[in-house]
Parts: C-alpha cells; sequence; structure tokens
C-alpha cells in the first residue's frame, strides 16, 4: 500500500524503522526486512547506522529503485551551509545520490535561525533533485505554523510520537490542515515499556488484545492496521525476524469503526519520548561523522 505525498510523490504508507538498532545488526535486519516485503527504510543521522542501512539495501538484491529511503537531519548540522553538507555526509554513508525524503529531526526552538536555515537548504536540495520530497520530524503545531510562515515549502511528513497511549490528535490535526502526513515513530508504543511509566504496557492491553484475538492477529499487528486505517504512515522497528515479518503482516484484515474507537479512546496524552521543547544544541549535540 502506498500513500501520495502533498508534492505527488508515492511512498509506502509502513516502513521499516532502525533507531538504536546496533550497526552491527542493521545490515541484515534491513535485507531482512526488504526480502519479506518492506519498501520504506527509515533512519538517521543521529542514528549512526545510515552506512549499514546502505549496505542493508544493496544486499537485499532489491533494486534502489524500489527502495523508498528516509533519513534526517540532527540539529547540530543545522543552519544553511551545515544542512546542505549533511545532506552530502547522508547520502555518501548511504550510497546514494538521491534521498527519496529528508527531515528535520527535532525544531531547534532555542535557535529557530538556525531551524529555518536548515529547512531553506531543505528547498534547495528538494529544488535541484537531490531529494524527492522533504518534511520534519517532532514539529508540534505552534512550532510548525512558525516555519510554514518563513519557508516557501509545505512539508510532506511530520514524523511523531504516535501510538495508542499517545495520539498526539492536535498534532495530526495541523498536520491534516496542511496537507502534511503524519508518520508514526514508536507506532505500537515501544517506547512506553522502557520510558515513562513503565507498569503499564500497550502489547499487554486488554482493549488492543480482544481485538487482537477477534482478528486472529497480535496486539502490535492491530496497532500497526489502526494506524494505517487512519491514514498514517507507521515505522516498526525490530532485529528479530519473525517480528520484522509479523509486523508487515497487516494488510489481511480490517478493523471496524467501533475497533478504532476503542483504540482512541486508549490515549493518556502522556508523552513518553522527550519533549521536543527541551531539545538544544547544548544537551543533545551530537558530532555527525563525515561520510
Amino acid at each position: 500500500m502506498t500513500i501520495i505525498l502533498n508534492n505527488g510523490v508515492e511512498m509506502p504508507d509502513l516502513g521499516f524503522g532502525v533507531f538504536q538498532t546496533p550497526p552491527e545488526e542493521t545490515v541484515s535486519s534491513v535485507a531482512e526486512a526488504l526480502r519479506v516485503g518492506y519498501r520504506l527504510i527509515d533512519t538517521a543521522a543521529s542514528y549512526f547506522n545510515e552506512r549499514e542501512v546502505g549496505e542493508g539495501i544493496r544486499a537485499s538484491g532489491v533494486d534502489r529503485s524500489e527502495v523508498f529511503v528516509e533519513t534526517k537531519l540532527w540539529i547540530s548540522d543545522y543552519g544553511y551551509d551545515e544542512a546542505l553538507h549533511s545532506f552530502d555526509k547522508s547520502a555518501g554513508k548511504l550510497g546514494v545520490d538521491q534521498i527519496d525524503l529528508l527531515l528535520l529531526h527535532q525544531p531547534l526552538t532555542a535557535d529557530f535561525e538556525k531551524t529555518i536555515g536548515a529547512y531553506k537548504a531543505l528547498e534547495k536540495l528538494l529544488a535541484e533533485g537531490k531529494v524527492r520530497a522533504i518534511g520534519v520530524s517532532n514539529f508540534m503545531p505552534d512550532v510548525l505554523e512558525r516555519l510554514l510562515a518563513e519557508t516557501e515549502v509545505v512539508p510532506a511528513v511530520n514524523q511523531v510520537e504516535v501510538h495508542p497511549y499517545f495520539s498526539q490528535p492536535e498534532v495530526q490535526k495541523a498536520d491534516a490542515q496542511h496537507g502534511i502526513l503524519t508518520q508514526a515513530w514508536s507506532p505500537m508504543g515501544g517506547i512506553t515499556s522502557y520510558r515513562g511509566d513503565s507498569t503499564r504496557s500497550t502489547f499487554d492491553d486488554p482493549v488492543l488484545g480482544d481485538i487482537a484475538t477477534a482478528h486472529g492477529k497480535t496486539a502490535a499487528q492491530v496497532m500497526l492496521r489502526w494506524h494505517l486505517q487512519q491514514g498514517r504512515s507507521a515505522i516498526p522497528k525490530s532485529v528479530n525476524p519473525e517480528r520484522i515479518a509479523a509486523n508487515f503482516d497487516v494488510f489481511d484484515f480490517e478493523l471496524t469503526g467501533d475497533e478504532l474507537t476503542r483504540i482512541d479512546a486508549l490515549d493518556t496524552g502522556v508523552r513518553s519520548g522527550p519533549d521536543p521543547d527541551i531539545i538544544t544544541l547544548e544537551n543533545f549535540h551530537r558530532d555527525i561523522p563525515e561520510a
């Protein structure tokens, strides 16, 4: 299944993520994901595994033209010239001439001029055909409006934390109003297992369990189906071949309207990932190596 982005580019709705996947496991997991059928691979400069993602794509035997490659620039490389160079670093590590979707990983609200500069660099890369689509990640509605007021190209994607326990309806609404696709990171709420309330996990939720039983599926598969039916993109991650395959096996059933409503009602409004407003160069600086 694919989604048409606001600039006409076609993107798979279900992707494969490699956040916190060690470099030594990234090559095999990416190759396995592509073997199973994934065609969207999401990484980031700050994951420090872009090189291995590229190796995994080549090792899979799947032609580059069939793989949608998405990566993100880190705040340490914000600013116009810095972001242009960051593209070169990411493309070099990935071993590609063109990146399909390039995002700003976080808003740098304390130095928004650097954020604007970086996004204008993305606009230039888009105009030159070095990227096929551009977007943002972790942009809340107020910050998104600031970006839109000072730039020309509306982001194609806003990648944010979305799962049944934290669905960010206001963010999704703001994205939709501007024709921006909401893409879910931690789409199954795995982040709740090691941050936030460790006593409550989406994987053990009784509502999700009941719905899963009704369809002969797992809670994880139900959550991914929830995203897809509501028009979001989702990028689950795993290094386990069985789970990689199971997470892709979500196209042969459909949730009812009532089931979607029951899942929506699980929202706690509690963020598990970091608040985007606390991200600064002082506390989140990371040196991104050269290609």
